[in-house]
């Protein structure tokens, strides 16, 4: 299964000592973690708007992760969401929210580039997330795929991008074809009100065996409910999903045996520990072997 990454959606998390890490604090979290799992999300990136104000990467952040990794090891990057957000979180009660002008901007995405050129090689996906579009944030499927292919025009022609969007509804054939033509790999989620990533990929076989690499994260479907029962605690299987497992253990081989290169990025939020699930999943893959 060399064309099979499965890792975490971020990594440092102290609950995940005796899992993951050697001890709960004063660590190289990544170093340790890449030590075990061959790929991992940045997630921390995305968090970039703060009052129309874009926060990017910080050099030393990225020297030090690409220090704290092998050579071998790669990493899903989600760009910041000051490019993703078409209007700022929150909004003036009564009034119209006020637009994001940074949305979709290639200028500060080329800032954004520049500042982790240095993992370039190691990037295996830089995606794209967009949040459910209403339509006062958006008219129309039609017109956010346009803006969506112009901006991925004016981006570099060899960095391999994702897409992941939250409107269940444009899920189609039409959003499909769109992802090849702009060359945007699909990213699927598992959870946050979405169709199950097994019924997505049963209808759109086709056309997503005809990308390269596809990526699925799954995220579970209450992030609030769960933190609720963690306590802060990540090292145990709270909301199990043993009845959904076997079923995306099923797409992900066959979607191996079709050459496609995927990677599985789990969330804490998923079942309440990322690492016990990737444990779940790769029994499940290695049953079939």
């Amino acid at each position: 299964m060399e064309k099979l990454r499965i890792g975490t959606c971020s990594w440092k998390y102290p609950s995940w000592e005796g899992l993951v890490y050697s001890a709960p604090g004063g660590i190289d979290y990544l170093h340790e973690y890449a030590q075990r799992y061959p790929t991992v999300e940045i997630d921390q990136w995305f968090w970039s708007l703060f009052e129309n104000k874009v926060v990017l990467p910080k050099a030393a952040d990225v020297e030090n992760y690409l220090r704290a990794v092998p050579a071998d090891f790669s990493f899903t990057v989600k760009a910041p969401n000051s490019v993703t957000l078409t209007h700022p979180y929150g909004k003036v009660q009564g009034a119209a929210p006020a637009a994001n002008p940074f949305f979709l901007s290639p200028v500060v995405m080329g800032d954004f580039l520049a500042r982790i050129e240095p993992l370039r090689e190691r990037i295996a996906l830089l995606f794209f997330q967009f949040e459910y579009l209403n339509r006062q944030k958006m008219a129309s499927q039609g017109e956010f795929q346009q803006r969506m292919l112009e901006f991925r025009r004016r981006l570099p022609a060899d960095l391999p991008c994702g897409l992941e969007i939250r409107n269940s509804g444009w899920l189609n054939p039409a959003f499909f074809d769109f992802l090849l033509a702009a060359e945007l790999r699909p990213v699927l989620i598992q959870g946050y009100w979405m169709p199950p990533v097994t019924q997505v990929y049963a209808r759109h076989r086709e056309q997503l065996l005809r990308h390269p690499l596809l990526m699925l994260r799954l995220m579970g479907s209450d992030r609030q409910g769960i933190e609720r029962d963690a306590g802060g605690s990540w090292d145990r299987i709270l909301w199990s999903k043993e009845e959904e497992l076997p079923a995306i253990a099923a797409m992900i081989r066959e979607i191996l045996s079709a050459g496609v290169e995927i990677y599985v990025n789990i969330n804490n939020h998923y079942e309440g520990s990322a690492p016990r699930t990737i444990a779940r999943l790769q029994a499940l893959l290695e049953e079939a072997n």
